[in-house]
Protein backbone atom coordinates (compact mmCIF):
# COMPACT_ATOMS: atom_id res chain seq x y z
CA UNK A 1 0.00 0.00 0.00
CA UNK A 2 1.98 3.31 -1.14
CA UNK A 3 2.59 5.59 1.80
CA UNK A 4 2.65 2.67 4.39
CA UNK A 5 5.78 1.96 6.04
CA UNK A 6 7.31 -1.51 6.43
CA UNK A 7 9.32 -2.50 9.28
CA UNK A 8 11.94 -5.23 8.35
CA UNK A 9 14.50 -7.30 10.74
CA UNK A 10 16.67 -6.79 8.30
CA UNK A 11 16.82 -2.79 7.94
CA UNK A 12 19.61 -2.50 9.29
CA UNK A 13 21.98 -4.32 7.26
CA UNK A 14 20.08 -3.63 4.41
CA UNK A 15 20.91 -0.15 4.99
CA UNK A 16 24.26 -1.14 5.63
CA UNK A 17 24.98 -3.19 2.22
CA UNK A 18 22.87 -0.32 0.28
CA UNK A 19 25.36 2.49 1.37
CA UNK A 20 28.52 0.76 0.87
CA UNK A 21 27.77 -0.90 -2.45
CA UNK A 22 25.32 1.50 -4.26
CA UNK A 23 23.53 -0.84 -6.89
CA UNK A 24 20.40 1.48 -6.96
CA UNK A 25 22.07 4.51 -8.64
CA UNK A 26 24.51 2.23 -10.51
CA UNK A 27 21.15 0.40 -12.56
CA UNK A 28 19.70 3.54 -13.23
CA UNK A 29 22.84 5.57 -14.60
CA UNK A 30 22.90 2.07 -16.49
CA UNK A 31 19.58 2.43 -17.81
CA UNK A 32 20.23 6.31 -19.00
CA UNK A 33 23.45 4.89 -20.89
CA UNK A 34 20.47 2.28 -23.17
CA UNK A 35 18.40 5.49 -23.68
CA UNK A 36 20.99 7.24 -25.27
CA UNK A 37 22.95 4.46 -27.02
CA UNK A 38 19.82 3.35 -28.69
CA UNK A 39 18.15 6.80 -29.02
CA UNK A 40 15.15 4.84 -28.39
CA UNK A 41 13.07 4.75 -24.37
CA UNK A 42 11.63 1.37 -25.60
CA UNK A 43 14.43 0.02 -27.08
CA UNK A 44 16.17 1.08 -23.86
CA UNK A 45 13.04 -0.77 -21.48
CA UNK A 46 13.48 -3.84 -23.61
CA UNK A 47 17.71 -4.14 -23.75
CA UNK A 48 17.44 -3.25 -20.01
CA UNK A 49 16.34 -6.64 -19.15
CA UNK A 50 18.71 -8.63 -21.63
CA UNK A 51 16.78 -8.94 -24.72
CA UNK A 52 14.55 -11.52 -26.33
CA UNK A 53 11.93 -9.40 -24.18
CA UNK A 54 8.59 -11.28 -25.58
CA UNK A 55 10.07 -15.14 -25.20
CA UNK A 56 11.86 -14.94 -21.96
CA UNK A 57 8.83 -13.58 -20.39
CA UNK A 58 6.82 -16.23 -21.54
CA UNK A 59 9.56 -18.90 -20.65
CA UNK A 60 9.45 -16.86 -17.00
CA UNK A 61 5.51 -17.54 -16.60
CA UNK A 62 5.52 -20.84 -17.49
CA UNK A 63 8.77 -21.51 -15.31
CA UNK A 64 6.93 -20.50 -12.42
CA UNK A 65 3.50 -22.26 -13.06
CA UNK A 66 5.81 -25.39 -13.34
CA UNK A 67 6.84 -24.91 -9.81
CA UNK A 68 3.72 -23.87 -7.97
CA UNK A 69 2.58 -20.51 -9.03
CA UNK A 70 -1.50 -20.86 -9.11
CA UNK A 71 -4.06 -18.24 -10.30
CA UNK A 72 -4.89 -17.26 -7.18
CA UNK A 73 -2.10 -16.54 -5.82
CA UNK A 74 -0.05 -13.26 -4.87
CA UNK A 75 3.12 -12.99 -6.56
CA UNK A 76 5.83 -10.80 -5.74
CA UNK A 77 8.08 -10.25 -8.65
CA UNK A 78 11.19 -8.06 -7.23
CA UNK A 79 13.42 -6.62 -9.96
CA UNK A 80 10.35 -6.44 -12.11
CA UNK A 81 12.49 -4.17 -14.82
CA UNK A 82 10.00 -3.43 -17.55
CA UNK A 83 7.73 -5.48 -18.03
CA UNK A 84 9.08 -8.64 -19.50
CA UNK A 85 7.50 -11.17 -16.87
CA UNK A 86 4.61 -8.48 -16.26
CA UNK A 87 3.08 -8.35 -19.39
CA UNK A 88 2.80 -12.01 -19.91
CA UNK A 89 1.11 -12.59 -16.44
CA UNK A 90 -2.33 -11.25 -16.93
CA UNK A 91 -3.68 -14.11 -19.03
CA UNK A 92 -3.00 -16.48 -16.31
CA UNK A 93 -2.80 -14.75 -12.85
CA UNK A 94 -6.27 -13.43 -11.07
CA UNK A 95 -4.31 -12.89 -8.21
CA UNK A 96 -2.49 -10.21 -6.37
CA UNK A 97 0.95 -8.78 -8.33
CA UNK A 98 3.49 -6.49 -6.56
CA UNK A 99 6.24 -5.46 -8.94
CA UNK A 100 9.55 -3.93 -7.93
CA UNK A 101 12.49 -2.11 -9.60
CA UNK A 102 14.93 0.47 -8.73
CA UNK A 103 14.42 2.38 -12.29
CA UNK A 104 11.54 4.29 -12.25
CA UNK A 105 11.50 4.18 -15.65
CA UNK A 106 10.94 0.02 -16.26
CA UNK A 107 8.48 0.23 -13.74
CA UNK A 108 6.16 2.93 -15.22
CA UNK A 109 6.75 0.92 -18.33
CA UNK A 110 6.01 -1.99 -16.74
CA UNK A 111 2.84 -0.77 -15.68
CA UNK A 112 1.87 -0.28 -18.83
CA UNK A 113 2.35 -3.00 -20.09
CA UNK A 114 0.65 -5.34 -17.62
CA UNK A 115 -2.23 -3.10 -17.74
CA UNK A 116 -3.83 -4.17 -14.70
CA UNK A 117 -5.76 -1.06 -12.20
CA UNK A 118 -5.62 -3.98 -9.43
CA UNK A 119 -1.26 -4.55 -9.40
CA UNK A 120 1.12 -2.53 -7.65
CA UNK A 121 4.11 -1.61 -9.23
CA UNK A 122 6.42 0.15 -6.58
CA UNK A 123 10.13 1.92 -7.42
CA UNK A 124 12.15 0.88 -4.68
CA UNK A 125 15.61 1.99 -2.89
CA UNK A 126 17.07 -0.50 -1.84
CA UNK A 127 17.23 -4.25 -0.12
CA UNK A 128 13.58 -4.06 0.83
CA UNK A 129 9.93 -5.21 -0.47
CA UNK A 130 7.26 -3.26 0.68
CA UNK A 131 4.83 -5.41 2.18
CA UNK A 132 3.70 -6.85 5.15
CA UNK A 133 5.04 -10.29 7.11
CA UNK A 134 4.15 -13.55 5.73
CA UNK A 135 1.17 -12.37 2.91
CA UNK A 136 2.74 -13.75 -0.62
CA UNK A 137 2.59 -17.00 -1.67
CA UNK A 138 5.70 -17.02 -4.49
CA UNK A 139 8.17 -14.28 -4.46
CA UNK A 140 10.58 -14.03 -7.71
CA UNK A 141 13.82 -12.58 -8.52
CA UNK A 142 14.89 -12.81 -12.22
CA UNK A 143 18.46 -11.56 -13.05
CA UNK A 144 18.58 -9.53 -9.38
CA UNK A 145 20.52 -11.70 -7.48
CA UNK A 146 23.22 -11.42 -10.10
CA UNK A 147 23.82 -7.84 -9.89
CA UNK A 148 23.66 -7.69 -5.87
CA UNK A 149 27.10 -8.62 -3.79
CA UNK A 150 26.87 -11.88 -1.72
CA UNK A 151 25.99 -9.77 1.14
CA UNK A 152 23.07 -7.98 -0.60
CA UNK A 153 21.80 -11.36 -1.82
CA UNK A 154 21.26 -12.75 1.48
CA UNK A 155 19.72 -9.81 3.41
CA UNK A 156 17.12 -9.80 0.19
CA UNK A 157 16.69 -13.19 0.72
CA UNK A 158 15.70 -12.43 4.38
CA UNK A 159 13.70 -10.13 3.31
CA UNK A 160 11.73 -12.45 0.90
CA UNK A 161 11.48 -14.98 3.62
CA UNK A 162 10.23 -12.30 6.06
CA UNK A 163 7.08 -11.80 3.44
CA UNK A 164 6.24 -15.01 2.08
CA UNK A 165 3.99 -17.02 3.73
CA UNK A 166 4.82 -20.46 5.52
CA UNK A 167 4.76 -22.83 2.36
CA UNK A 168 5.50 -20.73 -0.33
CA UNK A 169 8.48 -20.27 -2.42
CA UNK A 170 10.94 -18.40 -3.67
CA UNK A 171 12.58 -18.71 -6.93
CA UNK A 172 15.74 -16.91 -8.12
CA UNK A 173 18.02 -17.07 -10.97
CA UNK A 174 21.97 -17.31 -10.45
CA UNK A 175 25.36 -17.57 -12.55
CA UNK A 176 27.37 -20.03 -11.72
CA UNK A 177 31.19 -21.19 -13.50
CA UNK A 178 30.24 -24.56 -13.88
CA UNK A 179 28.29 -23.99 -16.38
CA UNK A 180 29.78 -23.38 -19.87
CA UNK A 181 27.46 -20.96 -20.95
CA UNK A 182 27.59 -18.99 -18.05
CA UNK A 183 31.58 -19.17 -18.17
CA UNK A 184 31.66 -17.48 -21.50
CA UNK A 185 29.60 -14.71 -19.97
CA UNK A 186 32.16 -14.14 -17.31
CA UNK A 187 34.81 -14.16 -19.83
CA UNK A 188 32.80 -11.49 -21.78
CA UNK A 189 33.15 -8.88 -18.96
CA UNK A 190 37.29 -9.26 -18.74
CA UNK A 191 38.51 -6.22 -19.51
CA UNK A 192 35.16 -4.05 -19.19
CA UNK A 193 35.50 -0.98 -17.94
CA UNK A 194 33.36 -1.71 -14.71
CA UNK A 195 31.57 1.52 -14.70
CA UNK A 196 30.22 0.59 -18.49
CA UNK A 197 28.06 -2.25 -16.82
CA UNK A 198 26.34 -2.89 -13.44
CA UNK A 199 27.95 -5.71 -11.13
CA UNK A 200 27.91 -9.13 -12.22
CA UNK A 201 27.85 -11.47 -9.45
CA UNK A 202 28.50 -15.09 -9.94
CA UNK A 203 28.65 -18.07 -6.65
CA UNK A 204 27.95 -21.35 -6.07
CA UNK A 205 25.54 -23.92 -4.89
CA UNK A 206 27.66 -24.54 -1.53
CA UNK A 207 26.56 -20.26 -0.80
CA UNK A 208 23.39 -21.16 -1.41
CA UNK A 209 22.92 -24.07 0.66
CA UNK A 210 24.55 -21.96 3.46
CA UNK A 211 22.32 -19.26 3.07
CA UNK A 212 19.20 -21.41 3.17
CA UNK A 213 20.58 -22.97 6.40
CA UNK A 214 21.13 -20.03 7.49
CA UNK A 215 18.07 -18.56 6.91
CA UNK A 216 15.48 -21.57 7.93
CA UNK A 217 14.59 -22.20 3.96
CA UNK A 218 14.81 -25.56 2.16
CA UNK A 219 15.82 -25.58 -0.97
CA UNK A 220 13.09 -27.72 -3.52
CA UNK A 221 15.17 -27.86 -6.61
CA UNK A 222 18.51 -26.41 -8.03
CA UNK A 223 18.38 -26.33 -11.72
CA UNK A 224 21.43 -26.23 -14.46
CA UNK A 225 21.08 -23.31 -16.76
CA UNK A 226 21.58 -25.44 -19.58
CA UNK A 227 19.07 -28.48 -18.82
CA UNK A 228 16.51 -28.24 -21.13
CA UNK A 229 12.69 -28.44 -18.79
CA UNK A 230 10.56 -25.22 -19.18
CA UNK A 231 7.51 -26.51 -21.48
CA UNK A 232 6.48 -24.07 -24.27
CA UNK A 233 3.07 -23.07 -24.63
CA UNK A 234 2.91 -22.13 -28.13
CA UNK A 235 6.11 -20.97 -30.71
CA UNK A 236 7.89 -18.42 -29.32
CA UNK A 237 10.53 -16.29 -31.55
CA UNK A 238 13.73 -15.25 -30.13
CA UNK A 239 16.11 -11.93 -31.15
CA UNK A 240 17.81 -13.01 -34.82
CA UNK A 241 14.77 -14.69 -35.90
CA UNK A 242 15.38 -18.23 -33.91
CA UNK A 243 12.07 -20.48 -33.37
CA UNK A 244 11.31 -22.58 -30.50
CA UNK A 245 8.46 -25.23 -31.04
CA UNK A 246 8.30 -27.15 -28.08
CA UNK A 247 10.86 -27.36 -25.44
CA UNK A 248 12.91 -24.98 -24.31
CA UNK A 249 16.18 -24.87 -21.82
CA UNK A 250 16.31 -22.29 -19.32
CA UNK A 251 20.06 -21.41 -21.28
CA UNK A 252 17.92 -18.69 -23.30
CA UNK A 253 17.83 -16.92 -19.61
CA UNK A 254 21.35 -17.77 -19.10
CA UNK A 255 21.14 -18.48 -15.85
CA UNK A 256 20.42 -21.57 -13.09
CA UNK A 257 17.61 -21.58 -10.82
CA UNK A 258 16.91 -21.77 -7.61
CA UNK A 259 13.51 -22.75 -5.92
CA UNK A 260 13.44 -22.32 -2.08
CA UNK A 261 10.32 -23.24 0.08
CA UNK A 262 9.71 -21.66 4.02
CA UNK A 263 8.55 -24.00 6.10
CA UNK A 264 4.92 -24.38 7.16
Amino acid sequence: MPGTTFVSGTDYWSKQMNDKFDFVSSYRAHAERLVKATGSAESAMQQGVGGNFDAIGVIERELLIQHGLRPQDYLIDVGCGSGRLAQQLPSYLTGRYLGIDVVPEFVAHAQRLANRADWRFEVSDGIRIPEHDDQTDMICFFSVLTHLTHEQSYCYLAEAKRVLRPGGRIMFSFLEFRIPDQWQIFESLLGQAYEDHPLVMFFDRDAIRAWSQHLGLEIERLIDGNVPHVPIPHPLTFDGGTVVHSMAKLGPIGQSVCVLRKPD
